[in-house]
């Protein structure tokens, strides 16, 4: 009477990455774990791309890779629990390139457009008073 998947172990994106190690390689795919150190050796796309990911949600890659059913049913050998999905920055997810610059930098841009005014200004002044106590002296 061991858990069946019915009562599936969560575990934390901390947790995952624990294991990255060739003994012991666990990767995320759609929200479950797997450890995948048995197949390292098998894997038709060498071990090296399954490494790269351990630790980190692999989705987009494995996705992107388009495995096949076969692929997708041996999977389930190697399923260890589900991630528990807000442990996971949203950040991992890739974002194509046009807008999020703006939005994320908006703060530091200010910053650096206050401190590009601030600074000159800051040392115009030392330059009077520097000028000014040259004077007097």
């Amino acid at each position: 009477m061991g858990s069946g998947e019915g009562n599936a172990k969560v575990y934390a994106l901390s947790e995952v990455a624990k294991h990255s190690s060739r003994e012991d390689c666990w990767l995320i795919i759609n929200g479950k774990v797997y450890n995948v150190a048995k197949f390292l050796e098998d894997h038709p796309g060498g071990d090296e791309v399954l490494l790269a990911v351990t630790g980190k949600d692999a989705t987009d890659d494995f996705e992107d890779v388009g495995h096949s059913s076969t692929a997708r049913a041996m999977m389930d050998e190697y399923y260890v629990g589900e991630i528990d999905v807000s442990t996971i920055p949203t950040k991992v997810k890739y974002s194509p390139p046009k807008q999020p610059y703006y939005n994320q930098d908006k703060t530091s841009d200010f910053i650096i457009k206050i401190l590009q005014f601030l600074v000159p200004l800051a040392i115009l002044g030392l330059a009077v008073i520097v000028r000014i106590y040259t004077k007097a002296a």
